[in-house]
């Protein structure tokens, strides 16, 4: 006998607000969000995502939305979901939670995509210092392909993927995470020497009662005061899972998270058509709203198992991993290597970071010789299905970082050739991707060697 349709637990209506839809959903981390769903073992159930800024970037032609969002407000996630056994006993702290993914795409009637830098002065990007401008490139689906008017002669299969998914943490966990990243916000200028690479960056983002939507909880409470001030903000991945953005968890994936509280409180969110690692642009994939259809198991007293903390207390573990039998097959590619050595010419030691990013200004660089705008190849190597790979992190002084980008994405051989790059009309990319001007006083960064 077939199976059961998936059931639908978490839906969305895209023409609402996240705080009106049916079940409410949120943007923070913290153990007394409420679930809004309850699921059972073995169960396939299906939830739905707005995409993470709640519909404000749209499909039009002005980067200004880009410009001007409010990024206090995201990440807007699905749940929490209640996960419980077939005798109705939920999930411990402890145990390890184990999410297959089913099954997972875009909103029917909503085949599109985004592909973002946001400004210097609102959150930048890996290359903030390079390209201080908001910038953004509008994707369309065609079944598993994806192209742009914007960043034309490109067309590539999507590995479609959640950027987040995660248990909800305990309250003590709450604090380790609260403590330990303030203390970065306060010192990390004085002991950090990326700082001094990537610049003005936020070093975190810090609980915040601004942008706050906590779920089934109503603002203007105490109890919504109280856990607004407490609440996590799901910018970064930590021990519960969260924003990992790994693009390898698409159909197929199995993910085993840590439960810290009961019931395990589920969130998911944060879709992606396709992504390239590193996701160096921020808002970097092709960002959309989407679909998961999930199964769950419980794995009794898991956590203790299989999980050794790498740190001072049992709650600094990280989950599990299992990547699926689905992404696209490519045979070509062009590798892209760099150094921990910054455009200053200035050294740095065994810093993977500084590495990566000068692989990708590499890449940038000489896949402009080809008719792109930088800003074209910038976007384009945060959403295609690039490799990023840290290959030597143990020989003095130098980490070496590659970024693997696939030929077969471009309609034109993009390979070194004997004589010089060929000049012609079907080598001008245009249209170029949608901008706005950068107005802010932070220093950037030009290469004085690179060709212009």
């Amino acid at each position: 006998m077939a199976p059961p349709t998936p059931r639908l637990v978490v839906s969305v209506d895209l023409k609402k607000k996240p705080w009106e839809q049916a079940l409410p959903l949120h943007n923070r981390w913290h153990p007394e969000i409420p679930p809004v769903a309850h699921v059972k073992v073995s169960e396939v159930f299906r939830v739905e995502m707005v995409d993470w800024t709640g519909s404000v970037i749209k499909d039009d032609d002005s980067a200004a939305d880009v410009k001007f969002i409010d990024l206090s407000t995201v990440h807007y996630l699905s749940g929490p979901i209640r996960v419980v056994d077939k005798k109705e006993t939920p999930a411990m702290p402890g145990d390890l939670l184990a999410v297959e993914i089913c099954n997972l795409g875009p909103l029917p009637g909503d085949e599109w995509g985004y592909t973002a830098t946001f400004d210097r002065e609102n959150g930048g990007g890996f290359l903030t210092d390079h390209f201080p401008c908001a910038t953004k490139a509008i994707w369309y689906f065609e079944g598993i392909y994806a192209y742009s008017p914007h960043i034309p002669g490109v067309r590539f299969p999507g590995l479609t993927h959640p950027g987040i998914i995660g248990t909800a943490p305990s309250i003590e966990l709450l604090n380790i995470w609260n403590e330990r990243e303030r203390e970065v916000e306060e010192n990390g200028h004085k002991s950090l020497k990326l700082c001094e690479v990537l610049h003005s960056r936020p070093l975190a983002n810090l609980p915040s009662t601004k942008g706050c939507h906590l779920g089934k909880i109503k603002k203007g409470t105490a109890e919504w005061e109280k856990i607004a001030k407490e609440a996590a903000r799901t910018i970064p991945g930590r021990e519960n899972g969260g924003n990992c953005d790994i693009k390898n968890l698409s159909r197929g994936s199995k993910i085993y998270l840590p439960v810290f509280v009961e019931g395990a409180n589920l969130s998911t969110g944060d879709m992606h058509f396709s992504q390239g690692d590193g996701e160096v642009s921020f808002c970097g994939a092709i960002e959309m709203s989407g679909f998961l259809e999930l199964k769950c198991e419980i794995i009794r007293g898991g956590m203790k198992e299989y999980l050794t903390p790498m740190g001072p207390t049992p709650l600094h573990v990280n989950p599990i991993f299992e990547i699926g039998p689905v992404e696209p097959r490519f045979s070509e590619w062009l590798v892209f290597e760099g150094i921990s050595v910054d455009e200053s010419g200035r050294q740095h030691f065994l810093d993977a970071s500084v590495a990566y990013k000068r692989a990708v200004l590499n890449a940038i660089d000489y896949l402009s010789k080809f008719g792109y705008s930088k800003e074209q190849v910038y976007l384009l190597l945060s959403c295609c299905p690039c490799e990023g790979r840290i290959s030597g992190i143990v020989d003095a002084p130098n980490a070496v970082a590659t970024l693997a980008i696939p030929t077969a994405i471009f309609d034109q051989d993009i390979r070194p050739k004997a004589g010089k790059v060929p000049i012609g009309p079907r080598l001008v990319r245009k249209l170029d991707v949608l901008r706005c001007s950068y107005d802010g006083n932070l220093p950037t960064t030009k290469n004085p060697a690179a060709s212009m």
